[in-house]
């Protein structure tokens, strides 16, 4: 109890670091410097673009009015300017650099030492998790008990015999009572994963692994068919050497969630037939379509480029709440999180990073979306905010007021460079509503 008691202290101290490393003033510095450089340095490039062209006039005005020596002195001006902006632009990120070096700095140091924490954090939890595996017990239906410990030979995570179906069936089965049924749901605000109301199977990590010792001398069923539920089938839609592209259906997550019960995602299931599989892009569980893989590491690299760089072009279609009016435009209200009510994103003109989608009308409620940004949620907050099209998208829980069984926001095309061959691929999947 002693040596628990001290993890315990040991982890509250990390938690405390932690905390203190993760909202370290020089943080909010950086990123507001960050942001001041970044729009000088684009004016600066703007002004470029301007005297570069002004210059390329100049050229060839003198072209046609001059010749020989006072031809050469004019180019070598022009020259001379052009040499001129390549230096102010050195030396302005070189001021940039000398700026944001000490707090760079800082804030590398503060990240290596979080990644420190965050291991020494994990090694404690589980050696904890441990000590009271090995003290907790289930009885089962057919008598017998047995520490968690002792239920997998690979260890268990942490948390594991802590939700309701571990607990009843073990309460069930110390007092000779035989279950009917039963079933688990969510109540409470609605988060990423979960949703009020909705039931949920037994969590692929914590509970199915002791649910058969559990249901042992109930049933003549075996594990298998007492908890196994099919799979949702996934469409392929595109393959080559390098390139993998389903179709994921809504529902369905991307990767696995932090929630045991999500450990079932499209990754998951491709890393599970697959050797190799790299993931580039994410679609919110609750969106369908296009959802692209990389075969090696090398075209995710590329891949990643070519979304960092903006290349890649992904087309959305979505039914909103109702009909549209605007014929089509572009929607630029920066987003950041909204910590006070997580997943939601919230529009902040001041400190959220740069959003911008564009949307056209296909037919009254009906649109197309295509995000020039990849911002968490947002097509979903662009559509419904007051400053954007005030019209949330059908089915969405979190920005909307109508329910329906399903989000109706499809990715129903993308549109790439193949790594290798660098020829245009253009991948779709029709609208499903």
């Amino acid at each position: 109890m002693i040596q628990e008691q001290e993890i315990l202290a040991q982890l509250r101290e990390i938690r405390r670091r932690i905390t203190e490393l993760e909202t370290l003033p020089q943080r909010k510095t950086f990123q507001v410097l960050t942001d001041a450089w970044s729009k000088k340095i684009e004016q600066f490039n703007d002004q470029r673009r301007h005297s570069k062209k002004l210059r390329q006039q100049q050229r060839r005005k003198f072209a046609q009015h001059l010749q020989g020596e006072p031809l050469n002195k004019a180019l070598q001006q022009l020259e001379a300017a052009s040499r001129q902006e390549s230096n102010d632009k050195r030396e302005l990120k070189q001021a940039r650099n000398l700026e944001l070096g000490d707090l760079r700095t800082q804030i590398t140091l503060a990240d290596h030492e979080l990644a420190q924490l965050r291991q020494r954090r994990k090694t404690l939890s589980r050696n904890l998790q441990k000590q009271m595996h090995r003290v907790y017990s289930l009885k089962n239906f057919a008598g017998a008990s047995q520490a968690i410990a002792d239920l997998s030979n690979q260890g268990l995570p942490t948390g594991t015999g802590e939700c309701c179906a571990p607990k009843l069936l073990s309460y069930a089965a110390k007092h000779q009572l035989k279950p009917l049924t039963l079933a688990e749901f969510w109540w409470g605000r609605d988060t990423a994963e979960k949703t009020q109301g909705n039931f949920y199977p037994a969590c692929a990590e914590r509970c199915q692994p002791i649910l058969g010792f559990l249901l042992s001398g109930l049933e003549k069923k075996t594990f298998n068919e007492i908890i196994t539920t099919p799979e949702i089938p996934l469409e392929i839609l595109y393959e080559d050497h390098d390139l993998l592209a389903i179709y994921k259906p809504a529902g369905l997550p991307s990767i696995p969630g932090r929630s045991s019960y999500k450990y079932d995602s499209a990754f998951s299931r491709l890393k599970r037939d697959l050797d190799h599989i790299f993931l580039v892009h994410r679609l919110d569980q609750d969106t369908s379509g296009v959802l692209l893989f990389a075969k090696n590491s090398d075209s995710q690299h590329q891949l990643q480029m070519q979304f960092r760089r903006r290349q890649i072009i992904k087309i959305y279609n979505a039914l909103l709440e109702q009909d549209i009016q605007q014929g089509e435009g572009l929607i630029d209200l920066p987003l950041c999180p909204d910590f006070g009510d997580r997943p939601r994103q919230k529009v902040n003109l001041s400190q959220g990073k740069p959003s911008r989608t564009c949307f056209k009308k296909i037919h009254k409620n009906h649109i197309e979306l295509k995000p020039i940004t990849g911002r968490t949620h947002q097509l979903r907050v662009h559509c419904a905010h007051p400053q954007g099209l005030n019209n949330p998208i059908l089915g969405d829980r979190l920005y909307g007021s109508i329910e329906t069984p399903r989000l109706h926001l499809h990715a129903s095309s993308i549109t790439l460079e193949q790594p290798q061959t660098k020829q245009e691929i253009h991948i779709c999947k029709p609208s499903v509503f």
